[in-house]
């Protein structure tokens, strides 16, 4: 959708207007934008991210509402407005407004999440139904009709961790329901991401914004970035990538070696291009959204993998899922019963084994509802949890041999292992089936000589030889930003150069996302991969 010419024409119109109105404006242009792009994709999509802005606004206020109500109390009790309470009279007016608050936000939560559920996990669950009734002979379940609004998982998270700060009192809460509104509704957001924080987007979301030429240049540069990525990359990428998955039969061995590594290039190019494009387009309207990768294939190991893949999502898990499920009564009650039983350290594990499991599970759920997603998810799980066991081992390794823990060699080492890693891993994803993955996977290594990879079968997946030359020309000139912005903005660095610099590099990439992007038969530039979630 970012890359139709209907959305640059759109995009074009809403700049123009948003630095010609008066600057008091300029988040009511942004609302009236967001909804007519919402209702451009989906005539009953407004419907639903209305619904969840207004409950979730609902429950805030409410929530905001028992907090002043609390600190009004605690104030008159200190200035003696009011007789002094006891410590029990006290404690259970605390209780009062808190069990509220815990209502209100669990009443909103049941009915967002469930509605994520219902929507996207409905035939989900009648499909495997069905798989147990097909076994004792019972008449399978018809599957539901259902809408799925685009990016329901995104700004339902986004609304989500806006109500959990409010309750946790991290944020106070938005008493205008249209700015609230507008932060939900973001458009440049709601195809993949990032997941924003209201402490953060709203920072700038809702000021007024003069014309900075500076800042909109960095903008367009930095959509046009993630337009060569997207065209010239991933979208040429995905013709070889379809033809190896789709004929998993044929193409084994080496093949699923290739593939993989062809369809990490691939997502991480569509990905990250379409970040490039979300953050590149709210910087032209003077908004700051948070990154969401920081050179993930330089990472070391699995655990920094996701600290710098897919950041806002991964923070979300962590801060939402992760640390309430480790302080949760249950399990801190089961980590005492493990305490008395077998001892500190299996108690001390119970906590994080749960919540990391769970946390995983949920992630790879919220991806697609699909096995080879919880497959997925869980596997990351399993494998974060091992390493952080084998921790204490590689300690010491590195303490033994500190020059060789230091040594560039062993350090790229670190970086391929744990790329080759997240690529196997992500066979679940490519082949969209647990046994189709595994099994390729184990072919990977079994029939890597039965049938080799030459020129002609390459060029057989549909990509001719010049065609794998710009391919590589388009991940070499990726690689090369990454090493340039390892210490700084290569925005910032190229706008230090002279005009003539500056400005020809812009125009040759211009000119590179024209004259290269991939535009084939059946070729479809509005969608993303991430679109589906």
């Amino acid at each position: 959708m970012f890359i139709s010419y209907e959305f640059i024409l759109f995009l074009l119109m809403v700049f123009i207007l948003y630095y010609l109105i008066p600057k008091r404006f300029q988040w009511i242009l942004l609302l009236a934008a967001n909804f007519l792009f919402y209702f451009s994709a989906g005539t009953w999509y407004p419907v639903f991210i209305l619904f969840t802005s207004m409950t979730v606004y609902l429950a805030g206020r409410a929530v905001g509402a028992l907090d002043e109500k609390l600190a009004a109390y605690d104030a008159a009790v200190k200035a003696g407005e009011i007789a002094k309470p006891s410590r029990e009279e006290k404690r259970l007016y605390k209780k009062g407004i808190n069990t509220k608050k815990k209502r209100y936000m669990l009443l909103c939560l049941f009915l967002n999440l469930g509605i994520l559920a219902v929507l996207k996990y409905t035939n989900f669950v009648i499909e495997n139904v069905n798989v147990v009734f097909e076994k004792f002979g019972r008449d399978s379940l018809g599957y539901a009709d259902l809408i799925l609004p685009l990016g329901i998982s995104f700004y339902t998270f986004q609304a989500v961790g806006y109500l959990l700060d409010v309750y946790w009192g991290k944020c106070k809460p938005q008493k205008n329901f249209l700015r609230f509104t507008l932060f939900v509704s973001f458009f440049p957001q709601l195809i993949q991401g990032p997941i924003s924080r209201y402490a953060d987007l709203s920072k700038t979301l809702y000021q007024e914004h003069a014309f900075d030429w500076k800042q909109v240049r960095f903008g367009l540069e930095r959509i046009l970035w993630g337009y060569f990525k997207k065209l010239v990359v991933a979208d040429r990428l995905n013709i070889a990538v379809a033809a190896l998955m789709d004929d998993p039969e044929y193409y084994t061995g080496a093949f699923v070696f290739v593939g993989m590594l062809f369809y990490a290039v691939q997502l991480y190019a569509d990905f990250t291009g379409g970040i490039d494009i979300t953050i590149g387009i709210a910087q032209v309207f003077g908004i700051r959204v948070e990154e969401n990768f920081i050179r993930p294939f330089f990472s070391k190991n699995i655990a920094q993998y996701w600290r710098r893949w897919h950041i806002t999502m991964g923070t979300w898990f962590r801060d939402y899922v992760f640390y309430p499920c480790s302080l949760s009564r249950p399990v801190k009650a089961l980590s005492t019963w493990s305490k008395k039983r077998f001892g500190m350290p299996v108690a001390r594990r119970i906590a994080v084994y749960i919540a990391t499991i769970l946390t995983w599970f949920a992630t790879g759920i919220w991806h697609g509802a699909d096995w080879h997603f919880i497959v997925w998810g869980l596997t990351n799980g399993v494998i974060i949890l091992v390493s952080e066991e084998l921790a204490p081992l590689y300690q010491r390794f590195h303490q033994r041999f500190p020059k060789l823990a230091a040594a560039f060699g062993y350090r790229m080492f670190q970086v391929l292992r744990t790329f080759l890693l997240m690529c196997c891993i992500r066979l679940f994803d490519t082949y969209g089936s647990v046994r189709v993955s595994v099994r390729q996977f184990i072919h990977m290594f079994t029939q890597w000589g039965l049938h080799p990879v030459t020129r002609q079968e390459l060029t057989d997946l549909g990509l001719s030889g010049a065609e794998y030359f710009v391919a590589a020309a388009g991940v070499l000139a990726m690689f090369l930003v990454s090493m340039l912005g390892r210490d700084g903005s290569v925005r910032e660095k190229l706008s230090e150069k002279p005009y003539l610099v500056r400005y020809s590099v812009f125009v040759l990439l211009f000119f590179a996302v024209i004259l290269f992007g991939s535009y084939g038969v059946g070729y479809d530039a509005r969608q993303f991969i991430y679109n589906q979630f």
